[in-house]
């Protein structure tokens, strides 16, 4: 029996309700103890931020190590690498201003995601599927046939990617903090991707 063997393709979009940021604040002193003390002072200064209500640190790391110039030691440097995730968006700008606020040597997000992409991930799994089908009912018209029943179906690897969207009116900055409402920071359009390879009997008419 002749079989027909497509691949298909589907995939569904939501708006991101979550938002994950990366800072890293640094600081330099003679000795290690020293750099140590002035980067806990300039994390203090973030951890309004960080303590929002919404706002969850998912991990910190610390790096010390001693700077060197011409071969030899010119102090110290101590860096903290803090992962946040901004669970409700509403507090967002307010979290990203007070960071900001902070100074870091470093600030990089939002990275916008779902909390629950397999909610929808079903929805992407009948398009493909659906897709398929379609794919393999031209070739069985092709070659003079009809479409018979589906014999084998396997997951391909799935892909998500985001769509950016227009930028947000200015909402106002938190106390102490930069106004981040010029930014653009609306939550993107987040796309949950299903692909699939099926397998069907082709019926000669």
């Amino acid at each position: 029996m002749s079989e027909i063997v497509t691949e298909g393709s589907g995939w569904v979009e939501r708006t991101a309700d979550r938002a994950d940021l990366t800072v890293v604040f640094e600081a330099r002193g003679r000795r290690r103890a020293a750099a140590v003390e002035a980067l806990g002072a300039q994390v203090a200064r973030g951890e309004k931020g960080l303590g929002l209500t919404g706002v969850e640190v998912l991990s910190r790391r610390v790096s010390v190590h001693t700077e060197y110039r011409s071969g030899k030691p010119q102090g110290c440097r101590a860096a903290e690498f803090v992962q946040v995730r901004v669970h409700d968006l509403d507090v967002l700008e307010e979290a990203m201003s007070l960071l900001l606020g902070a100074e870091p040597a470093s600030f990089q997000g939002p990275n916008w995601s779902l909390a629950e992409p397999e909610a929808i991930a079903a929805q992407a799994q009948e398009k493909a599927v659906a897709d398929a089908r379609r794919r393999a009912e031209g070739y069985a018209a092709a070659l003079g046939g009809r479409l018979g029943s589906l014999v084998r179906l396997s997951e391909a690897d799935e892909r998500g990617g985001a769509v950016p969207m227009m930028a947000m009116r200015a909402r106002g900055m938190a106390e102490g903090g930069p106004d981040v409402g010029d930014l653009g920071l609306d939550p993107e359009p987040v796309r949950v991707t299903a692909r699939c390879t099926t397998t069907w009997t082709l019926i000669s008419d």
